[in-house]
């Protein structure tokens, strides 16, 4: 999978969505603003949970916006593989497939980020 264009034809096609749609765009963004909140956990530590369940799900573009944020966020490699570890242990064989995806997203985002 090309990662990058990927995650721009999904933004592309949600942008045409997000036209027939504002308000529920609109509410969504706003849901996801206060979810995403530093609190009793930081948005780091949310953004591995979301990671978690996008790969429990299979949703390639959830996979693609969450690594991306963790990668803005600072996340390791290491912590990416750890956190991906749980979610094949807690999702079985699907998982560990989806999980080996989201870490080559990681490695795609991180070439040339320092």
């Amino acid at each position: 999978m090309d990662w990058k264009n990927f995650m721009a034809e999904t933004e592309a096609d949600l942008a045409t969505f997000s036209k027939e749609v504002p308000q529920t765009v609109k509410g969504f963004g706003q849901m996801g603003q206060a979810a995403k909140a530093d609190g009793a956990l930081s948005e780091k530590n949310k953004e591995f949970i979301a990671l978690g369940i996008a790969v429990s799900t299979r949703c390639d573009s959830c996979i693609g916006f969450h690594v991306r944020s963790l990668v803005r966020l600072g996340a390791t490699r290491d912590e990416m593989c750890e956190a991906l570890a749980m979610a094949t242990y807690m999702g079985g064989g699907p998982s560990y497939a989806f999980s080996a995806k989201a870490l080559k997203a990681y490695d795609v985002f991180t070439q040339g980020a320092t």
